[in-house]
C-alpha cells in the first residue's frame, strides 16, 4: 500500500518501519528533516511538506500534540491542502476530543475519510509491532487499514464510527495510567521508608493482586531507580491530563 507517514519521533520513527518492513511504499515527512535521512536510505520517499506525503490514498499522522496536529494537517501546506484525489486520514496521536471532532469535519468538508487510531504502548513496543490501537471512524476506511494496524501493532480494536470515541478511549487510558504510576511511586517509597527491599516488593505485589503487565514493567523501573530513557515525558503526560 503507498502511505503518506508523518512524524517520525520515537514512537512515529518505529511504527514507519515497520510498515517499511513489511513492504508498504512509504512517503514520509517530518519537521526536523534530519530524522527522514535514514528512511531515504531505507527505500521511502521523503516529502518537503505535509502536503507532499498526503499524495497517497493513507497518510497517517504521529504527532506529539494538539498545536502540531493542527498545523500539519490544516496549514498553508498541510495534508487538506494537498492537489490530488482525496484518501483515508488516520490521526495516531494522542489528541483531544475538540480537535479530534474538529479534524473528522474538516477532512469530511475536503473529501477525505478521517479516521481516529491512537496507540498504546512505549516505544520499544513500537519497535516490537506490539502496540495496542483504539479505533474509530468510518467502517470501510478502517476495514481498509486494518492490514496496516496489523502491522503496527498486536491487537486493534474498533470503536464504531465516530472518532471522538478513540480519542475518549485513549484519553481516559492515559489517565488511568498516570494514575497507577503515581500510586505506585507512594506505594514503592512507603515500603522502602520502612526498610522493605523493593524489588522483594514488586515480585509480591505483582505475582498476587496486580499481576498486569504494565504494574510489572513500570514497577521494575521504579523498584531499580532506571527512570532514563524515558518512555513517555513529563510535558507530554501533563498534556494528556489536562
Amino acid at each position: 500500500m503507498e502511505i503518506g507517514f508523518i512524524g517520525l519521533g520515537h514512537m512515529g520513527a518505529a511504527m514507519a518501519r515497520n510498515l517499511l518492513s513489511a513492504g508498504h511504499r512509504l512517503t514520509v515527512y517530518n519537521r526536523t528533516r534530519a530524522k527522514t535521512d535514514a528512511f531515504a536510505r531505507e527505500g521511502a520517499t521523503v516529502a518537503e511538506t505535509p502536503a507532499g506525503a498526503a499524495r497517497n490514498p493513507v497518510v497517517i499522522v504521529m504527532l506529539a500534540d494538539d498545536h502540531a496536529l493542527s498545523e500539519v494537517v490544516e496549514g498553508d501546506s498541510g495534508v487538506l491542502s494537498a492537489v490530488g484525489p482525496a484518501g483515508i486520514l488516520v490521526n495516531m496521536s494522542t489528541a483531544s476530543l475538540d480537535i479530534t471532532r474538529r479534524l473528522a469535519k474538516v477532512s469530511d468538508d475536503s473529501g477525505w475519510q478521517f479516521l481516529a487510531a491512537p496507540v498504546f504502548g512505549r516505544p520499544d513496543a513500537a519497535e516490537a509491532a506490539k502496540l495496542f490501537i483504539a479505533a474509530a471512524g468510518a467502517a470501510d476506511a478502517f476495514k481498509t487499514l486494518e492490514p496496516v494496524f496489523d502491522v503496527m501493532g498486536q491487537k486493534t480494536v474498533y470503536f464504531g464510527d465516530d472518532p471522538v470515541h478513540a480519542a475518549a478511549v485513549k484519553i481516559s487510558g492515559n489517565f488511568m495510567l498516570q494514575s497507577a504510576i503515581e500510586a505506585m511511586a507512594e506505594a514503592f517509597a512507603l515500603v522502602r521508608k520502612h526498610g522493605v527491599d523493593p524489588k522483594e516488593y514488586l515480585d509480591f505485589i505483582t505475582g498476587t493482586v496486580f499481576t498486569a503487565p504494565f504494574y510489572k514493567g513500570y514497577g521494575s523501573a521504579i523498584a531499580e531507580k532506571r527512570f532514563t530513557p524515558p518512555g513517555f515525558t513529563l510535558p507530554l503526560a501533563l498534556k494528556d491530563t489536562r
